[in-house]
């Protein structure tokens, strides 16, 4: 268990540590917006083009994989969302925050170094194909709803060209098309401009979990509204136990495979929960608190399932 902690210590060390320098230092928000544009921009793709690169094609080509975690994560938004719209009376526009709250986890900021400095190399192949899908998936389904819902402010067709446009250009699925290429061609770039990469790879985890935890300190959270609490578990542990069991419904998968996609979906809610609701004004306490406090549980959570993968006790199927 010591060992877990180790593992898990620095990355909620260094949320913590951010949250902490943006209660005591007033700076304003704006300060973190090219620390932000570094991270999706310039060091995650890094990341994300690298460990890809050097994975072998057959391995990216897993259909049965992606089609069972992604099928996961639309079962926990799912489920968010039909619990959201009963708390809330049908309104729509909310029920979507609140599936996004239940299925929408921190699998760019949190995801990639936690998976792989807990199952290492092996698990950079499923982190990739995970991230591309789920985003894929969850940030088509909620621009339709909030148009469905009258939220947003373009129509139909120009939300859906504007989906298309957005995870066409998005970087860190055009890094990973760029590694799969790579990948297939055997491409190998120069040793100086690797080395950058390398540079820029290594810095995004530090710099993201640490701006998640000054993002977090900034947020408005007076109190734990009363409808947050059923969101966290659907997201902390709901959605772990639906990745499983769908896994082990669609065949045998690698050990590896199998603890990073338990890995990603114990992950707490994103902090693009709070961008989207703020960028439709809808429902932004309860998803500010969502992120505040379902990374505080996730710290009992999130460890458990990393201290079940790193003693083998997880079982990587639950039907025989």
């Amino acid at each position: 268990m010591l060992d877990v902690i180790n593992l898990a210590l620095p990355f909620f060390g260094l949320i913590f540590l951010g949250f902490a320098c943006g209660k005591f230092k007033t700076i304003p928000e704006t300060g973190l917006a090219w620390m932000n544009f570094f991270i999706i921009n310039v060091a995650l793709p890094c990341l994300f083009y690298r460990i890809v690169a050097v994975t072998p094609l057959e391995q990216l080509n897993r259909p049965s994989y992606v089609v069972a975690t992604s099928l996961a994560t639309f079962s926990a938004f799912a489920i968010a969302f039909v619990i959201t719209l009963l708390i809330r009376r049908g309104r729509m526009a909310e029920a979507t925050i609140g599936a996004l709250a239940g299925g929408y986890g921190n699998i760019g900021y949190m995801g990639p170094g936690l998976a792989i400095a807990t199952l290492g190399s092996a698990a950079t192949a499923p982190v990739a194909l995970i991230f591309c899908f789920d985003s894929i998936l969850l940030f088509s389904l909620v621009p339709m709803l909030m148009a469905i819902a009258g939220t947003a402010k373009k129509g139909l067709l120009a939300n859906v060209l504007d989906v298309v446009r957005k995870i066409a250009l998005n970087p860190f699925i055009v890094a990973t098309m760029l590694g799969v290429v790579s990948a297939a061609l055997h491409f190998q770039p120069p040793v100086a401009l690797d080395r950058l990469m390398q540079f820029l790879q290594n810095a995004a985890a530090p710099c993201a979990l640490f701006t998640l935890g000054v993002t977090v300190a900034l947020r408005p959270v007076k109190r734990m509204p009363w409808e947050v609490p059923p969101l966290i578990f659907i997201k902390l542990v709901v959605h772990p136990v639906l990745v499983l069991a769908i896994l082990s419904l669609f065949g045998t998968f690698a050990v590896e495979w199998v603890y990073a996609a338990v890995l990603m979906a114990a992950l707490p809610p994103a902090l693009n929960v709070f961008v989207i609701a703020r960028q439709y004004d809808v429902w932004v306490e309860q998803a500010s608190s969502s992120v505040l406090f379902g990374t505080l549980v996730s710290m009992l959570t999130l460890t458990s399932v990393m201290w079940l993968v790193k003693t083998g006790l997880l079982p990587t199927q639950l039907f025989p």
